[in-house]
């Protein structure tokens, strides 16, 4: 079922979902397919569509890339976090909350998917910019035609850190000499649709014209 929503009200209320995944309704394969369909119209560097994405639905597999996310999340969740003395600071406590949640029943939820990149951003013409704009269009296109489902995800990276990326491929059968990582997403529908704007500052103190 696709939701009634302008790609205006798309694009502003795609969330990163955690408490509101839905552990307990099962996500068809065609759903996923058919998001990742519409995800793979996304621009590459080249047009050189070295992407593979990993779905991972098996219960041992899934608690074991918990595990690698949830020993590194601990580390970095209880860090002190920086203030910016605007409104931004309102959401630090509920974000952390979230995510802490999310690292405590990542294993609960029906899907899990690791986008992969063929190369390194070593070898990339560009370099990292270079490398990760031929994966980050498709897996955030991918996040949208989640949201249009009815279904959520959230972007986390925390499994990558140390040799977590190496240990995620040896779980998974990923070749860790030919592919990078680009995280390790949750898949679920969501408790609810009715997801808003979130708390953002105003775009002219992030523009520059013309020089910075």
């Amino acid at each position: 079922m696709t939701l009634n929503l302008s790609v205006d009200e798309v694009l502003t209320t795609t969330r990163s979902v955690r408490k509101r995944l839905d552990l307990e309704k099962p996500v068809p394969r065609e759903v996923l397919l058919e998001c990742l369909d519409l995800a793979l119209q996304a621009p590459t560097g080249s047009n050189s569509q070295g992407w593979q994405f990993v779905f991972v639905t098996d219960a041992e597999k899934k608690k074991a890339l918990a595990d690698i996310y949830k020993f590194n999340a601990t580390r970095y969740l209880d860090r002190e976090r920086p203030t910016h003395g605007d409104i931004r600071d309102d959401q630090v406590g509920a974000v952390m909350n979230s995510a802490k949640y999310l690292a405590e029943h990542f294993h609960e939820v029906p899907v899990m998917m690791i986008p992969c990149l063929a190369g390194s951003p070593e070898d990339a013409v560009a370099g990292s910019a270079g490398f990760w704009g031929s994966l980050l269009p498709a897996v955030w296109s991918y996040m949208l035609a989640l949201r249009s489902r009815g279904l959520g995800s959230a972007w986390t990276t925390l499994h990558l850190v140390g040799k977590g990326e190496q240990l995620a491929a040896e779980v998974l059968g990923i070749p860790f000499n030919e592919y990078r990582q680009g995280g390790l997403f949750p898949i679920a529908y969501t408790k609810g649709t009715d997801f808003r704007r979130a708390k953002r500052l105003p775009a002219e103190q992030f523009a520059h014209w013309d020089s910075w």
